[in-house]
């Protein structure tokens, strides 16, 4: 089958101290392994002078010390770590299973959701379940990762007006993502259910349970179920 080549690669001046490097400007798998790839390689081989890479679904910006580095010589350097992105070697994806409690209070949204696409809750709740998602990216919050894609029968807007808080652990979707929030914050997304599993674990080294490259499966779990695993 006949795959269309990558797009150019772009540079962007952010800021005084910060560079944009755009993979093209579509949430794709490709764009998506190009951004680790060049994480990969800068987390093997750094540069001295960056203090921050803040990848996206296609784009990585890079903040820097404008005291060592100055846009154009650090595109100039950047484009050398560019053209060995082909020779980086991944780590496998890790899998990770993500509990839901799907519904009723757990998911206030479920049920509008089912109406508008015409389906009952029990088929999206096995829509929903039944992909095995990627983190593209973490942001918007710490812990929060933006995991894609739903299932095309699945796509819908966010909500016209945002909630002013959810509770933690609510499972949201919107557009073609879904994801996990850590903390009871502002959430225009449409809720599905809840998990009892803390994504954002301050005790562990990378304070997410998430990182980005990882493979996510969400099982449908009951009320008891939720209740034993020690989230009310």
């Amino acid at each position: 089958m006949f795959t269309p080549p990558a797009e150019a690669v772009r540079f962007q001046r952010a800021s005084d101290q910060s560079l944009l490097i755009h993979f093209g400007h579509q949430i794709t798998l490709e764009a998506h392994e190009r951004v680790r790839r060049l994480l990969r390689l800068l987390a093997l081989e750094p540069l001295a002078g960056i203090r921050n890479l803040h990848p996206s679904y296609c784009s990585v910006l890079v903040k820097f010390d404008p005291l060592e580095w100055r846009h154009q010589d650090l595109e100039l350097r950047l484009s050398e770590y560019l053209a060995r992105l082909r020779d980086v070697t991944l780590p496998a994806p890790r899998q990770v299973e993500i509990p839901v409690c799907y519904g009723d209070t757990y998911g206030p949204d479920l049920n509008d959701v089912a109406a508008i696409h015409g389906m009952t809750p029990e088929q999206v709740i096995t829509l929903h379940s039944s992909v095995l998602y990627v983190v593209y990216f973490l942001g918007f919050v710490p812990g929060f990762a933006y995991l894609g894609e739903l299932p095309p029968a699945l796509v819908t807007s966010r909500l016209p007006t945002p909630r002013r808080s959810v509770p933690p652990g609510s499972v949201g979707i919107a557009g073609s993502q879904t994801g996990v929030y850590p903390f009871a914050t502002p959430a225009g997304w449409r809720l599905l259910g809840r998990t009892p599993v803390s994504v954002f674990q301050p005790d562990r080294a990378e304070l997410s349970l998430l990182s980005i490259g990882d493979h996510v499966r969400f099982k449908p779990i009951s009320p008891e179920q939720f209740a034993a695993m020690g989230r009310a």
